[in-house]
């Protein structure tokens, strides 16, 4: 089944992890997202993300290449339990673009055995994202 809706972004707390040369560096971030649409839940990510270049003084001027496993909990069209994502993207020109693929055996209470693939886009105007899952 296809899937869609939003995402707001909850918490993002970005730490450096090296600046490899002036312009480039590699963070982690931990964050949190709020989901609406076919799943309304929380979501909790940890991301690796490698800049390059990084604009400090406008960070939506960097470009960025990252991946990150993000745990979604909450309901699925009335379904309730909670999978991981495998998330890998880029963010370029201030949008972010993500490839998803939801983890095999990730999956619990009533979303064991879910499966499937989608994506999201964000940008200054908002995050949306699309799935199609198989339960």
């Amino acid at each position: 089944m296809r899937l869609y809706g939003t995402y707001t972004p909850a918490k993002w707390d970005e730490k450096t992890i090296e600046v490899i040369e002036e312009r480039t560096k590699l963070t982690k971030v931990t964050a949190e997202f709020t989901f609406e649409g076919d799943i309304e839940g929380i979501a909790r990510v940890e991301y690796l993300m490698f800049y390059s270049p990084f604009d400090p003084e406008d960070m939506h001027k960097s470009q960025a290449q990252y991946v990150g496993q993000i745990r979604i909990v909450g309901n699925l069209k009335g379904k309730s339990g909670s999978f991981v994502v495998n998330d890998a993207g880029s963010f370029i020109g201030g949008v972010a673009n993500s490839e998803l693929s939801i983890i095999g055996g990730s999956g619990t209470g009533e979303l064991t055995g879910i499966s499937g693939v989608g994506e999201y886009a964000a940008d200054e105007k908002g995050c949306t994202w699309e799935m199609d899952v198989s339960l």
